[in-house]
């Protein structure tokens, strides 16, 4: 009887301490704080002995019998989601196992560019090596049909900004997300908008706010910009500028504007038609939304790069001839 006694005793000491011991390990970083982060995958389907299996055979330095049993009995092994992960460095095994059943992935980014247009944008979606390419071999009307059906072009209609993105998404959840980030910015401007600008829709606005965005890239000028624009609108003048004329070229612009090309009309050549182009002509940034829907309240009706990067403004031809002469022609000023 003493020895069963001492047998029982031994046993509820031993199992104590695997318990205190088991707590220990799952609380305890499975690698220090200086090691590399280590990027491992969870099949679909996969069961949590299989998940285990895949993050020790990836480089993850777990135990993969302990973590089962972590993961029943607390509950947790019919939750884990597949995908692609990260094991960072100090994660203990029951934070890795909220990882998995929060579906915390692996973040991924891709980065548009202010100014970009929708083409170039396709080019870097179409080659970022972690997206699901479904719209590689979609046109842009096909694509358009998915991501923002009410359109008929394109142009403008993406957010130029980072996005993050677990391995593996769509391209076109990110085409989803740019659309709808562009649609609440203008949304937002367009609502705090000047109460005179001659605007009948938001996108209106936003073809714009392309112009602006291609015409400088001060952050300053932005809004003098706009303001010329705008009265030139207003006062019926041609918007005669120069990024509209390269946009209609498309593939014919080689680098310079000559003459003939500001005399051959397309639909974008604002030195032959009247108005807004048709579309947007890039993907304009929030700072460009803000001044095509609060321009600088000027009586500037010209404007020429002084070569430096930053323009100067003129309210008559005269003025803007001998702005022209001085930092375009290099001529002295009379």
């Amino acid at each position: 009887m003493a020895l069963l006694k001492k047998l029982i005793v031994t046993g509820v000491i031993a199992a104590a301490a695997a318990v205190t011991g088991f707590q220990w390990w799952a609380g305890h970083p499975i690698t220090a704080a200086s090691a590399p982060v280590v990027p491992f995958a969870v099949a679909s389907g996969s069961g949590v002995s299989g998940a285990a299996q895949q993050m020790v055979t990836a480089g993850v330095p777990i135990n993969p019998y302990l973590f089962n049993i972590l993961a029943r009995t607390t509950g947790a092994a019919g939750q884990l989601k597949a995908g692609s992960y990260e094991l960072k460095p100090e994660t203990s095994p029951r934070r890795l196992l909220t990882q998995l059943v929060r579906g915390e992935f692996a973040q991924q980014s891709l980065t548009v560019i202010e100014g970009w247009t929708f083409r170039q944008m396709r080019q870097v979606v179409n080659s970022a090596p972690d997206l699901k390419h479904d719209s590689a071999k979609l046109s842009d009307a096909e694509l358009l049909a998915k991501v923002a059906p009410s359109y008929k072009a394109a142009e403008g209609l993406f957010f130029p900004d980072t996005y993050l993105f677990a391995k593996g998404t769509s391209d076109l959840q990110v085409y989803k997300q740019a659309h709808e980030a562009m649609m609440k910015r203008l949304k937002a401007a367009w609502d705090k908008r000047d109460p005179d600008l001659p605007y009948t829709e938001p996108y209106q606005a936003l073809v714009m706010a392309s112009l602006v965005e291609k015409e400088t890239g001060q952050k300053g000028e932005r809004a003098m910009i706009a303001g010329v624009f705008i009265n030139r609108l207003k006062t019926g003048m041609l918007l005669q500028t120069d990024p509209t004329v390269i946009y209609g070229m498309g593939d014919k612009y080689e680098g310079k504007i000559r003459k003939k090309d500001l005399e051959t009309d397309t639909p974008y050549n604002t030195y032959t038609r009247a108005g807004l182009p048709p579309t947007p002509i890039a993907l304009p940034g929030v700072q460009s939304l803000a001044a095509a829907l609060a321009p600088a309240r000027t009586d500037a009706l010209y404007f020429v790069s002084r070569g430096d990067g930053t323009s100067q403004f003129s309210t008559s031809l005269s003025d803007h001839n001998k702005a022209v002469d001085q930092y375009q022609r290099q001529k002295a000023p009379q």
